[in-house]
């Protein structure tokens, strides 16, 4: 098992991560604002300047999250170059790193795109719908690749591994589900602050009339999905816990399952209160945790890690275990 020895380096790539999740809020918090548009349609330069003179709030908001974004970048460039430096060749924490910086220029690359093409602020195109939904899914893989990164620079990363089939098509199954939530989600969001409503039941007239806007009418499914996707998470957790019984599954299996009933609540708090930006921004910061507490139980699911037999003992492991030893007391034969 490989594991770099670096107590920085491993609480720097935490640092990384949590970080990128006030980022992730942050950028949330400008979306339901509507100051999208705080810089006009200028970037990298806020309304034709690099620093705004006499901004409005708008301008504030936007021309921050733009720094504290800027300052992503710069934080994943060091940690690419951090851990280039004290993992070996072939490295699969090395992979992940990349990813993270492939996912960040993208990253900013469609965060440039919603501006440059004016689709912030009032903007109800579908062409900004689906910006928003590829900006959610971009975000997902990029916080998935520091959380990975993270994992492994702390735990260790295999140098083999069972090929556990049923794990792993589960485990894509349930990260395919989390992202089509997440996109869905988006939309949602974007359709509760273009078209802010006064009352519970206005809100659903909005949603069943014929005569609704395309956004308002999609929101419909965003429920339906995250139950279905919700329940299929909860059974995979447990699922996964019977099959590699160890404690760091059990504790991601049961912090999983906690988040997503939490999550339910929040959703029909979020329905009953009128989505409330506050809450906007609690319920999107609950399923990037459940979108990490996910990526974890797909690390095991793809690539188990070897903990000590006095942890726990599983199958699989024993089988694998098994017959390395026996080709090795070959090989010295």
């Amino acid at each position: 098992m490989q594991n770099t020895n670096s107590t920085s380096l491993k609480r720097f790539s935490w640092l990384v991560l949590i970080y990128n999740l006030f980022v992730i809020v942050f950028g949330a918090y400008v979306r339901a604002t509507g100051s999208g548009a705080g810089c006009g349609s200028h970037w990298p330069l806020c309304n034709g300047v690099v620093i705004p003179q006499n901004p409005a709030i708008e301008t504030i908001v936007e021309f921050t999250h733009r720094i504290t974004s800027g300052f992503t970048v710069l934080l994943i460039a060091i940690l690419i170059i951090w851990v280039w430096r004290r993992s070996q060749k072939g490295s699969p924490v090395r992979v992940s790193v990349a990813l993270a910086g492939f996912f960040i220029i993208t990253e900013s690359l469609i965060g440039a795109g919603l501006v440059l093409f004016e689709l912030v602020a009032h903007n109800d195109s579908m062409a900004r719908a689906f910006s928003m939904m590829a900006h959610l899914v971009n975000t997902f893989l990029l916080i998935a690749s520091i959380g990975i990164t993270s994992f492994w620079l702390s735990f260790g990363v295999p140098q083999t591994a069972p090929k556990d089939r049923q794990a792993r098509l589960l485990s894509l199954l349930g990260a395919g589900g989390m992202l089509f939530l997440g996109a869905s989600g988006a939309v949602t969001a974007l359709g509760d602050t273009l078209f802010p409503v006064g009352s519970l039941a206005e809100g659903l007239q909005q949603d069943f009339a014929t005569t609704a806007h395309i956004l308002l009418r999609l929101r419909v499914f965003h429920p339906v999905i995250a139950i279905l996707v919700g329940g299929f998470l909860i059974g995979f957790s447990i699922w996964l816990r019977r099959r590699y019984p160890w404690n760091p599954v059990k504790q991601l299996g049961n912090w999983l399952i906690f988040l997503v009933g939490l999550q339910w609540g929040l959703g029909m708090l979020n329905l009953v209160l009128l989505a409330p930006v506050w809450l906007q921004l609690v319920h999107l910061l609950v399923t990037t945790l459940i979108w990490l507490s996910l990526v974890g139980l797909c690390v095991f699911a793809w690539v188990p890690l070897e903990f000590p037999s006095g942890i726990s003992h599983n199958p699989i492991h024993d089988t694998i275990n098994q017959s390395s030893a026996r080709e090795s007391s070959q090989m010295e034969i």
